[in-house]
């Protein structure tokens, strides 16, 4: 894979030409508020105690937009006592949840995790998480996030998920005015202004699922702490080495602090 987008050096200083909408708070909040209003209360349910042991595993059901109930996994410590740090883990596109065994780690240094069994895409939901409830964010970790800048990365993109959208305006000209504006409402790009939390990011040079300067252009509009993992010669995967920069990043930022703080990944 070659490097087919902006040297290095222009990439840590793109911005997204894409206009924010006046009304996106707005647009947001009467969202959020809707999906509130349809909440009905969560459920914990003890899952597999005789194999998990000392760490509490749970299968967590709650409500989401327009009341859909969601599904997670609940992971805690072993020996927790009262509060721990939480990290809310988002899959990426076209996964899911999988099983506890497949989140043991942070469990096993201390932390709470909570996998959330999203439909479709999750790399950019960290993003958007900690722009939309900045309150209760402390950290965000984001790997080669999607949905930022969406309007260069549906023109960029070699590879889907991305190119679905081109493909789908290719055969609805008159849709494109309203898509792209659309489009603007999700974007991540714009939304991480809005983000208090420290940050961690990563990127890989090679990427054709989700181009660097799109990357980028979420990264720098970020104005709270902030740093980026930059890998030169890797596509969309991210490099194993990259998991123990993430565990130094919450050593750092996320213990500690006061009220117990959560983290979006």
């Amino acid at each position: 894979m070659p490097w087919f987008d902006l040297p290095l050096e222009q990439l840590r200083e793109y911005q997204t030409e894409t206009a924010e909408p006046p009304e996106l708070d707005w647009w947001w909040q009467r969202r959020l508020d809707e999906a509130r209003a349809q909440a009905r209360p969560a459920q914990l349910t003890r899952y597999e105690a005789d194999i998990y042991g000392p760490v509490e595993a749970y299968d967590a059901e709650f409500s989401g937009a327009g009341g859909d109930r969601i599904r997670a996994w609940y992971l805690r410590p072993a020996g927790a006592n009262g509060r721990t740090p939480v990290v809310v883990k988002f899959i990426g596109y076209g996964g899911g949840r999988g099983l506890p065994t497949e989140h043991a780690l942070l469990p096993a240094l201390g932390y709470s995790v909570f996998v959330m069994d999203t439909r479709g895409q999750g790399g950019g939901l960290a993003l958007a998480t900690a722009a939309l409830v900045p309150r209760v964010v402390a950290v965000c970790h984001a790997d080669v996030p999607f949905l930022c800048d969406i309007q260069r990365a549906i023109t960029l993109a070699p590879q889907p998920p991305y190119t679905e959208v081109p493909e789908f305006l290719a055969h609805n000209v008159d849709l494109i005015p309203a898509a792209l504006d659309t489009l603007r409402y999700v974007d991540c790009a714009l939304l991480a202004r809005r983000i208090t939390a420290r940050c961690l990011l990563s990127v890989g040079l090679m990427d054709e699922i989700c181009p660097p300067s799109t990357v980028f252009a979420a990264y720098n509009e970020i104005t709270a702490g902030k740093d980026i993992a930059v890998h030169p010669f890797t596509g969309h995967a991210v490099p194993a080495a990259h998991v123990e920069r993430q565990l130094r990043h919450f050593r750092d930022f996320l213990l500690g602090t006061e009220p117990v703080p959560q983290a979006a990944g």
